[in-house]
């Protein structure tokens, strides 16, 4: 049977066909996994009345960037985004330090009723009260319009706090002993210890936590009628149903309304203005994913697995 050289070894011609066959599955795989993503961004540069028809498939018709300038117009677009921003990374950040210091705490056999507290916690990952006791209690918590409401709920995330305690639990213990016969207390062991060493795991941690808070929107239909505390994607998802009913509206009418509605709908249609709202969505979080990427696989891999 022949075979050739790869990497200073020699392999089959059978091993070649399954790499061969290995890399197309892979070509495939990722070409679905960026193919919407690259969808979306062509249709939201084509030209609105092309991309309605859904004539743009692989690559841009009639360029322009004016959905996006577009954008700029929608009232209190600009306080939203402030909120969006202000909620990923005080909620982030939140995150990061209550399910790291639980994660650490219930590593510590020294814990009052440390396995109770920590299967408690647990346990709240499967179970749900619902959604009317939840509001109830966000409402008596004082939590309705009131920007507390996105960063408070999200400082313990039971999920969270097993991969961090699972990663802690596989560092070297002789790290925090060393530590503490120096006379290090838990926050100084935590602080100056454990945390430089959970890096990965937190920058994982830190990707979960910064998706979730900036992809929320439910918690502002629920809890907010302040507009100045609309998130952006809330206030999108509004500019969203409204394009759309004024498109409704122009079909049904016949162009029979004035010009300068007919005018405002042909810059832009339902297509256009769901594609640009979705890339001004997803594009912040694509462009943050790249720093964090290289933490990822380790941290979710090492955090997940015991021994």
């Amino acid at each position: 049977m022949s075979s050739v050289q790869l990497a200073g070894k020699r392999i089959s011609a059978g091993e070649r066909l399954f790499l061969v066959v290995l890399y197309i599955c892979f070509a495939i795989f990722t070409f679905l996994c960026v193919y919407p993503f690259y969808y979306l961004i062509i249709n939201s540069i084509s030209a609105n009345d092309v991309s309605a028809r859904g004539d743009v498939i692989f690559y841009p018709i009639g360029i322009h960037f004016k959905n996006f300038t577009d954008m700029t117009h929608i009232t209190g677009l600009g306080q939203s985004a402030i909120i969006s921003v202000a909620r990923t990374v005080l909620g982030t950040i939140g995150t990061l330090i209550g399910s790291s210091f639980l994660g650490f705490m219930f590593t510590q056999e020294k814990l009052w009723a440390r396995k109770f507290w920590y299967r408690f916690t647990v346990a709240t990952m499967y179970f749900s009260a619902g959604l009317i006791p939840w509001y109830l209690t966000m409402m008596n918590l004082k939590l309705t319009n009131n920007f507390l409401a996105y960063v408070l709920p999200a400082i313990v995330q039971p999920f969270n706090i097993i991969l961090i305690k699972t990663y802690i639990e596989n560092t070297p213990i002789a790290l925090q002993e060393a530590a503490e016969i120096d006379g290090a207390g838990i926050l100084r062991i935590y602080a100056q210890v454990v945390l430089p060493i959970s890096m990965p795991i937190l920058a994982t941690v830190a990707i979960f936590a910064a998706v979730g808070q900036w992809n929320s929107f439910q918690d502002t239909l629920m809890l907010m009628t302040n507009q100045d505390l609309y998130t952006l994607q809330y206030t999108l998802y509004q500019y969203i149903n409204q394009a759309s009913s004024l498109a409704k509206l122009i079909q049904s009418t016949g162009g029979t309304i004035n010009e300068s509605v007919i005018s405002a709908a042909t810059q832009q249609t339902p297509t256009s203005v769901r594609m640009t709202v979705s890339v001004v969505v997803v594009l912040p979080i694509l462009l943050v994913y790249p720093i964090f990427q290289r933490f990822f696989v380790k941290g979710i891999m090492i955090g997940s697995v015991k021994g």
